[in-house]
């Protein structure tokens, strides 16, 4: 009989620290089992910052590197070009990255540094309470939002899209953004990883993968209704599939 499904390799076996309905885990299987398939695992390194993101080491049976907050996308530059036969995977969430970390993320993508991101977006502040975060929906309520995210209202703004930002950016070449919430968008998540992961390998410069992912704490929801305002609410805001695709066009470097 054929093993269609096993445990990857690349994650430990041991009790998440994940809260229940938390989509981290299904992302670190993902980029687990294309790892293990490509047989790299002595070859890739992630680097996860302060969040959620900062358990993924405890996982990933593979190097991992973990800068202080916001800064990875700068780690993950120095890691590569001091190892380019590597697959540099940068692993971040929506605070880190779109908040205290945006300078480094623009300025990396925008320089076409050859390292994948994984930007996992759940709207809010995991980890530190759940504050609102630069994505965090319009209405959306938070520890620092408590009436409801109000562009109005001083300080607050509108949610960023950051996939649509960086796409405008001539240094990436390949930005998709899929979601956690059900199996068809797992698979579909997953292709457009391996499908980024494969241009970093290829050296065709900067590529980040966008997931949606639900955070039933922080919500205040249990997992199942967190699943479904995921896809009721964040997916029309943040939608799904190729952003910016030019490794197909002949266009990438």
């Amino acid at each position: 009989m054929k093993q269609v499904y096993g445990y990857p390799d690349s994650l430990y076996k041991i009790p998440t620290k994940y809260c229940g309905g938390c989509g981290h885990g299904i992302i670190h299987r993902i980029i687990a089992g294309i790892v293990d398939e490509w047989g790299l695992r002595e070859k890739t390194v992630i680097t996860n910052p302060v969040g959620c993101a900062i358990w993924a080491d405890l996982y990933f049976d593979f190097d991992s590197v973990q800068p202080p907050h916001g800064r990875t996308p700068a780690a993950a530059t120095g890691i590569k070009r001091i190892l380019p036969d590597h697959l540099v995977i940068c692993y971040q969430g929506d605070g880190d990255m779109a908040a205290i970390g945006t300078a480094e993320m623009i300025h990396a993508a925008n320089r076409g540094e050859k390292f994948t991101t994984i930007f996992v977006n759940n709207a809010i502040y995991g980890m530190t309470g759940g504050q609102m975060a630069p994505t965090t929906l319009i209405g959306q309520k938070a520890a620092t939002a408590p009436y409801g995210r109000d562009p109005d209202a001083a300080g607050m703004g509108y949610p960023i899209r950051v996939g649509e930002l960086l796409s405008s950016l001539d240094g990436t070449r390949y930005i998709a953004r899929g979601a956690v919430n059900n199996a068809a968008n797992i698979r579909k998540t997953r292709q457009y990883i391996k499908k980024a992961l494969e241009a970093q390998l290829a050296g065709k410069g900067f590529t980040m993968v966008e997931v949606l992912s639900p955070c039933p704490t922080n919500w205040g929801m249990e997992p199942v209704a967190s699943v479904e305002w995921l896809e009721q609410n964040m997916i029309p805001v943040f939608p799904l599939g190729e952003i910016k695709n030019t490794l197909d066009t002949g266009a990438a470097k």
